[in-house]
């Protein structure tokens, strides 16, 4: 089976890459053209509940996409038919995060000024209130959701090489005793305000800082879960001029400074 995913994913790779090229000859000839995300989309076929729900997040600063962002989007679906799909967009992730948390957690999300943070925040949130499997906008399934999160599955990590765990795929079920020990940590990290860079305040530091990998279920990131075959930079941060956040972080601060009112 292994081999099979392996081998899938390698396939997936090449016809993605193809149809990355491709997309600079479509945006050249159809420079503002894009694809509308849909904020909902439902189940192409009806899936048993399971204790993970069948459900996709992902979230991005806009719901509007060039081709190759919206063709992993179709794969993604593909590759899903039993999981309904919902995506945010910036102002909905804190919409979402002010009806459903405390004050305390609402203001430390408001603090963080750089999106990816916001992101890895609210993936957290998202999940621990409502479960299910979420995505980074350039990642994409390698093999079937349905096939790859068990029934058994309480709780899905990827690990990268030298069983580095990552967030850009995170399945859960609701009210996880370990996404809550996330969660406590990048509250504390935000408001003591003492790590540099979003990686290690709020990203995947803090699930290796938190979580032991001998001790929570994986699964390998190249049979599970990978990330720009379809996209590229380029592509996901055309119409944002900070670009992206490794570049972001180094102009302006991850969180914002307490004013002394606060």
């Amino acid at each position: 089976m292994t081999a099979h995913r392996l081998l899938t994913n390698r396939l997936i790779k090449l016809v993605a890459n193809i149809t990355k090229v491709l997309s600079y000859g479509f945006h050249a000839l159809l420079p503002k053209k894009r694809f509308t995300l849909p904020e909902r989309s439902g189940a192409l076929i009806k899936g048993k509940d399971r204790p993970i729900p069948r459900i996709i997040w992902q979230t991005n600063y806009t719901n509007k996409a060039t081709l190759p962002v919206y063709l992993n989007y179709l794969f993604n679906r593909l590759m899903s038919p039993t999981f309904e799909y919902r995506f945010m967009i910036t102002e909905a992730r804190a919409d979402f995060i002010r009806a459903n948390y405390s004050p305390e957690i609402f203001d430390a999300y408001s603090r963080l000024q750089i999106g990816a943070a916001q992101a890895d925040f609210w993936r957290l949130l998202v999940l621990q209130k409502h479960g299910g499997v979420y995505l980074d906008i350039d990642a994409h399934a390698v093999w079937p959701l349905g096939y790859i999160i068990k029934p058994e599955h309480q709780e899905l990590y990827i690990i990268r090489q030298g069983n580095e765990l990552t967030n850009y795929f995170i399945a859960s079920k609701p009210d996880n005793p370990n996404l809550a020990r996330l969660i406590d940590t990048v509250l504390t990290n935000i408001q003591e305000n003492k790590i540099n860079g979003v990686y290690n305040m709020t990203g995947p530091g803090v699930f290796n800082q938190v979580l032991d990998y001998q001790k929570v279920p994986t699964t390998f990131y190249r049979t599970t879960c990978n990330q720009g075959s379809f996209t590229n930079e380029h592509f996901q941060y055309i119409d944002k001029p900070q670009g992206k956040w490794t570049k972001e972080q180094h102009k302006v601060d991850v969180v914002r400074k307490s004013s002394p009112e606060e």
